[in-house]
């Protein structure tokens, strides 16, 4: 009787459910926060291409200088920019856009990322995460006077 009444109690039920959906939680939540750092380090690197194009537009800076911009934004986000890939921009690329011509130039950076808390579950299960790049490019118009494409 002792025991039939110990068996149909429901005690102790809160802490198997709460073993049981406590892994699947924090999963969700360690991904929340992981993704929030990719992205921050996405619009980091979005920002950074986006500042070497608009010293890219001007005619008095040569692609050189875009390219120290980038690093210089990289640096003063917070992250390295050794470790960035900038690849010297090229030569303005002539558009033809409501039948005027258009002169673009486009930066892209790159930058390495690692994902610290799924590379810990990863290799729990025999994965490798590894590192992944992060690409961001921005394309400007430049400062040249429209004219009629080559």
């Amino acid at each position: 009787m002792r025991l039939r009444r110990r068996l149909r109690s429901q005690s102790g039920a809160e802490l198997i459910e709460t073993a049981l959906t406590m892994p699947m939680i924090l999963l969700v939540v360690v991904g929340i926060i992981e993704f929030g750092f990719v992205f921050q380090k996405y619009e980091v690197i979005t920002n950074a291409a986006r500042e070497g194009a608009r010293v890219l537009v001007l005619p008095a800076f040569a692609p050189v200088d875009a390219q120290t911009r980038v690093n210089q934004y990289l640096d003063a986000a917070g992250l390295n920019s050794s470790v960035a890939t900038v690849p010297l921009p090229g030569a303005p690329v002539a558009t033809t856009l409501g039948g005027s011509c258009i002169w673009t130039v486009t930066v892209t950076v790159g930058y390495p990322h690692s994902a610290p808390f799924f590379a810990g579950i990863g290799n729990y299960f025999g994965k490798n995460f590894g590192t992944y790049t992060l690409h961001a490019s921005s394309t400007m118009r430049t400062e040249v006077a429209a004219g009629s494409c080559p």
